[in-house]
């Protein structure tokens, strides 16, 4: 799956375009490399993604396409 797309099914970002700015921006990085809107992630790799001067660092547990908002916190765990 994309990473904008996981980021905003999973909800660590609310919007695709604002997923997309940041990863343009390179504050999102996948195991530890900036990482572009388009990379493909997969289940067991390490987001960082900074919000102003805030890190967030997760790992991805697993990946789908839709997913409820109660379920969407199962898809990463904080770190």
């Amino acid at each position: 799956m994309r990473l904008d797309k996981f980021l905003k099914v999973s909800r660590l970002i609310k919007r695709r375009t604002v997923a997309n700015e940041a990863c343009d921006a390179g504050r999102v990085l996948v195991n530890g490399k900036p990482a572009k809107a388009s990379t493909k992630v997969k289940p067991g790799d390490i987001l960082e993604i900074q919000f102003g001067s805030n890190v967030v660092k997760a790992e991805i547990l697993e990946v789908k396409e839709t997913v409820k908002k109660e379920d969407a916190d199962k898809m990463f765990r904080y770190l």
